[in-house]
């Protein structure tokens, strides 16, 4: 088996502290690792605060189910995210409420849907793409959600929530995380010009070693 008993109770423990903590409601969001060309996912129509062990799903890079539950429809996100950072062994992603309301701002920049409010939104998200609305599970989303990962690891999807990929799983819920704080931030400060981070700071936060 390509997933063990650790790797399983760890995407449930997590699960459950996103669930419990209101940062993705209902039977919403999706969580998953990647071992070689597997990747083991949340299934369909589940809350992240509800998930067992045993009935993960685990699907080929290829989408071929393999095990347990069937996938979330969202896998195919999930899979253009891996196809396009093969070094990121993890994705998560969340229908939080700030960020869902962000994502239906208009006149979002494409390339940075967040400014840069703090040093951690700079070192866990870097460039939060924007990718144009399309149904959940739709080929339509997938391609766009491929084209805005050719050069970010952190998309937030019109209407719909954000989406982080990372080398473990806990860096994907981290940024997923920021995400949302950065959100509400910028939600609460809305008309006030607040001060962001510089070029200059934001440059030196990138050239951080990881």
């Amino acid at each position: 088996m390509t997933f063990n008993d650790a790797d399983r109770a760890h995407m449930v423990q997590l699960g459950a502290a996103l669930y419990d903590r209101g940062l993705t409601p209902g039977r919403t969001g999706n969580l998953s690792v990647r071992n070689g060309d597997q990747i083991m996912i949340t299934p369909t129509n589940v809350s992240l605060g509800r998930l067992e062990p045993s009935r993960l799903s685990v699907v080929s890079i290829g989408g071929d189910h393999i095990s347990g539950d069937p996938s979330s429809k969202e896998v195919v996100l999930h899979r253009a995210l891996y196809i396009a950072h093969p070094e990121c062994m993890a994705v998560a992603h969340l229908h939080s409420t700030s960020a869902v309301a962000v994502s239906c701002l208009p006149d979002l920049p494409d390339e940075d849907a967040l400014p840069p409010i703090t040093p951690y939104y700079v070192m866990r998200v870097g460039r939060l793409r924007v990718v144009d609305y399309a149904m959940p599970g739709s080929a339509a989303l997938t391609v766009g959600v491929a084209h805005a990962a050719a050069d970010s690891r952190a998309l937030l999807l019109r209407n719909h929530g954000s989406l982080a990929a990372a080398p473990t799983l806990e860096g994907a819920v981290d940024a997923v995380e920021e995400i949302e704080e950065s959100a509400r931030l910028h939600l609460l400060l809305d008309g006030r010009s607040p001060r962001c981070l510089t070029s200059e700071d934001v440059s030196e936060l990138r050239e951080r070693p990881s």
